[in-house]
């Protein structure tokens, strides 16, 4: 018999795997507990309802999200890399294979009307992705405004790599966010 914490996380695996590949309400607990391999007991056991785990697989989600793009961007030698460097990142990340565009907007696309806890966890993912760009072009000595531009510039190439199937507007957006560097 598997731990708790190993069961947790199969099951989390699971989730993010079938909730991001395929949707949150085109899988059901069923589906999760196949690819986990956990009993659908001990499934609810853990969490008790789809919306809990919807929950914990955002959170998740988040800090892992998060810090890859951190550990990439913060690498860099001075702060205006580190803020293009965001870019390089997410062109990396649009050229993944499983790659569905942003789990947050999508998961606030198909829930975010009848789920106040999946629309306040968007929100909360989308704030700490602009906090962290905000600390970026602030380290880079440019002005607070910065932020927001840089912020809708990456955005927007999530979206369009994710409609399109092509990883191309990481750089566009890169090369706004450079003219938007040198003019600050």
């Amino acid at each position: 018999m598997s731990s708790p914490e190993t069961a947790e996380l199969r099951i989390l695996d699971a989730a993010e795997a079938l909730f991001y590949g395929r949707g949150i309400q085109a899988v059901g607990m069923d589906q999760i507990r196949s690819a986990s391999g956990v009993s659908l007991k001990r499934l609810y056991q853990l969490f008790p309802s789809k919306g809990d785990l919807v929950q914990a697989y955002l959170r998740r989600r988040d800090i892992r999200w998060r810090q890859r793009l951190a550990a990439y961007a913060e690498t860099r030698s001075t702060p205006e890399e580190s803020v293009l460097a965001v870019f390089d990142w997410l062109h990396e990340w649009f050229g993944e294979p499983d790659f569905r565009g942003c789990a947050f907007g999508n998961s606030f696309g198909e829930l975010g009307a009848t789920s106040p806890a999946v629309a306040e966890t968007a929100r909360a993912h989308k704030e700490a992705f602009f906090r962290y760009l905000a600390d970026l072009t602030a380290a880079a000595g440019k002005p607070a405004s910065l932020a927001g531009h840089v912020a809708l510039l990456a955005e927007g190439a999530i979206t369009t790599a994710a409609i399109t199937g092509s990883a191309e507007p990481a750089h566009r957006a890169k090369e706004a966010v450079r003219l938007l560097l040198a003019a600050a």
